[in-house]
């Protein structure tokens, strides 16, 4: 997508994943880029009922016309990105279509109490069908080659923004990663951000 426009209207990103992975402050990035931009943005975020540990997703509204209300309608997602597999797969069923993009970080969060993980090739390849283009980035393990699964989110807000698929690209990041991290954490931050983009063209 060129920067600065929408390919349709009103644009439809959902952030899914598991609470304390990170969706809501992801999604703060994301909503603040796109208002400094010049775009509406609707952001809201709905929660299992395990808050920690459980469902959480993120729907970001982008309009260059209007303030829509934030929540995604069953099947009009145009892009998910899934910091969890399942979640991911969980996401695309609801607000899935033949259209959506998916970016995906494959790293499981095991559920508690023992509940056994599905097996993740499967997932994966249910993932596959469910999306027009789903790609798969390593975040979480790029991130611990880094020293810290911190980067994790970091590395996936790369991976969106080098995917092409908003009307904002790095250059609109840049600035809220240098206001949100101080000097000498930032960097770091950058290092990640930048291991996304580089990540998601090969995927």
């Amino acid at each position: 997508m060129a920067a600065g426009t929408l390919s349709k209207e009103p644009f439809n990103l959902i952030v899914a994943g598991v609470g304390g992975q990170g969706n809501v402050l992801l999604s703060a990035f994301i909503g603040l880029a796109l208002v400094r931009e010049g775009f509406m943005v609707s952001v809201a975020d709905t929660f299992g009922v395990s808050q920690r540990g459980g469902s959480v997703t993120s729907h970001i509204k982008i309009s260059q016309e209007t303030s829509y209300s934030s929540v995604t309608l069953r099947g009009k997602a145009d892009v998910i990105l899934g910091m969890e597999p399942v979640e991911t797969l969980r996401a695309l069923g609801e607000f899935g279509n033949p259209d959506v993009v998916a970016i995906v970080n494959p790293r499981p969060v095991h559920p508690s109490g023992g509940i056994p993980y599905p097996d993740l090739d499967e997932v994966k390849q249910a993932i596959r069908k469910l999306s027009a283009k789903a790609m798969f980035v390593n975040a979480t393990e790029e991130a611990l080659k880094m020293g810290d699964p911190i980067y994790t989110n970091i590395i996936l807000l790369g991976a969106l923004m080098g995917a092409e698929v908003l009307p904002v690209g790095r250059q609109a990041l840049l600035p809220i990663l240098q206001e949100r991290f101080p000097q000498g954490i930032f960097e770091m931050n950058l290092k990640a951000f930048n291991k996304g983009i580089e990540l998601i063209k090969g995927a």
